[in-house]
């Protein structure tokens, strides 16, 4: 039994895809296939039902699943533990943040938030997929996140503790030549699923679709920054968050493509595994905590 497994197991059941799993996880296609073969030996049941369509857990998986991720996190917490009781934990606060948050919020709420007693900050930037895989790995202490108030999370609040700090929202955005031509379907500048607000975006894109008319993807990132820059060039309208689009709008080089009606708002979370083991951070999570 590998730790490895569990982590692959989590990442195939939210991606319900041994592609896209497998990218998640950084390994090719067939060697994620031979780890959840070896996982599902060791459990001497299947786990996953195959189709053309997908995967998805069978009643084993769904059972398994829940305390997969509680003993994941458990020989994380453990070694962090063994870490610190050999003196090797350094007075060093670890953060997760998506990109959109990475460029524009977090450096200006680290400094509205007084961190001693550590030494030193460090921010690890990725995709959700990738932020969420530092935080349950145990690499990070904090998780940064933009959050759909209406979706539930993706961390049980048996393990993982949240707080909201911030409030953004998604605006559709469009570059001023683009909007200047008139109300026609626009070209539509997508997240990728490894996006977090590509998870958001498509919880409302069909009904933006039908109430906007705007034309089906024709290009695809995870980065919110460089779908706005294709924005500015007048590719077609982007769900933007407007935390990293405010200059932009300020100085009308994006324009709002339709009504606010259209806009999805959004809350700016930060979660923490339940167990730190890091007195650092706990200290941290306390002092954030009381001044909420």
């Amino acid at each position: 039994m590998e730790l490895s497994w569990l982590e692959d197991f989590a990442a195939l059941a939210e991606h319900k895809s041994f592609v896209r799993a497998a990218k998640a996880r950084h390994v090719t296609q067939p060697a994620f296939s031979r780890r959840i073969r070896a996982l599902e030996q060791w459990m001497g049941v299947a786990l996953f039902a195959r189709t053309p369509q997908g995967t998805t857990l069978t009643e084993a998986g769904r059972q398994v699943q829940e305390s997969a991720a509680q003993a994941s996190q458990a020989l994380y917490a453990l070694r962090a533990r063994a870490q610190e009781a050999a003196g090797h934990s350094l007075k060093t606060l670890q953060f997760a943040a998506t990109h959109s948050l990475s460029f524009t919020f977090f450096p200006r709420w680290i400094r509205r938030i007084d961190a001693a007693p550590v030494a030193a900050i460090q921010l690890h930037s990725d995709t959700m997929a990738g932020c969420e895989r530092l935080l349950m790995e145990g690499k990070v202490h904090f998780l940064l996140s933009h959050r759909d108030p209406l979706a539930a999370s993706l961390f049980p609040d048996k393990y993982y503790e949240s707080c909201i700090i911030g409030e953004d929202k998604l605006v559709p955005l469009v570059g001023r030549a683009l909007r200047q031509q008139g109300d026609r379907p626009f070209p539509y500048l997508a997240y990728s699923r490894s996006s977090g607000l590509g998870r958001i975006v498509e919880q409302h894109v069909h009904e933006q679709e039908v109430r906007t008319g705007i034309l089906p993807a024709h290009f695809t990132s995870h980065l919110a920054a460089v779908l706005m820059s294709m924005a500015l060039e007048d590719k077609g309208v982007a769900w933007l968050p407007e935390s990293l689009a405010e200059q932009e709008i300020e100085e009308g080089r994006l324009l709002r493509a339709f009504g606010g009606g259209n806009d999805i708002p959004l809350e700016i979370h930060i979660v923490k595994p339940r167990s730190l083991a890091n007195g650092f951070a706990d200290s941290f999570w306390s002092k954030l905590s009381s001044s909420r």
